[in-house]
């Protein structure tokens, strides 16, 4: 397996390099908002552990991102009225992964609504901001 990337996208946010919409963290996770997302609502959670994703993670910062999705996906949806919620996690680049930091999608859903494609087309700032404030005041 290929080794960690400091440089990452995700471990540039980690510390400081680069914006995001942040919507929860504690010492051992961050969630913030996707800037392609595939939904309104669309949070990454990440862990503060330097790992590439699902199969080099150690159990503690496996199970540090799961509760903070948890707690992250009872927000959204009460934030957005969801009728559900996906939970997506992708491993290597032949399983969908794209940034090499582990990393769990947590995307509100609605009946009937397909999640929208993933274009590269980075969403409004403003409407990011909007949900995150969202998100958070229902933490």
């Amino acid at each position: 397996m290929t080794a960690y990337d400091p440089q990452n996208v995700f471990a540039k946010i980690l510390c400081g390099e680069l914006p995001a919409h942040e919507v929860y963290e504690d010492d051992a996770t961050l969630a913030f908002m996707d800037i392609m997302p595939r939904g309104d609502g669309h949070v990454l959670v990440i862990p503060r552990t330097p790992c590439r994703n699902l199969l080099d993670a150690p159990p503690e910062a496996l199970a540090a991102v799961m509760i903070t999705a948890q707690k992250v996906a009872r927000a959204a949806m009460a934030a957005f009225g969801a009728d559900g919620v996906t939970v997506q996690q992708f491993n290597e680049s032949a399983g969908g992964q794209v940034v090499f930091h582990l990393h769990v999608h947590v995307i509100p859903r609605f009946e009937g609504v397909s999640l929208r494609p993933h274009t590269g087309d980075m969403a409004d700032q403003a409407l990011l901001a909007e949900q995150a404030a969202r998100i958070r005041a229902r933490l």
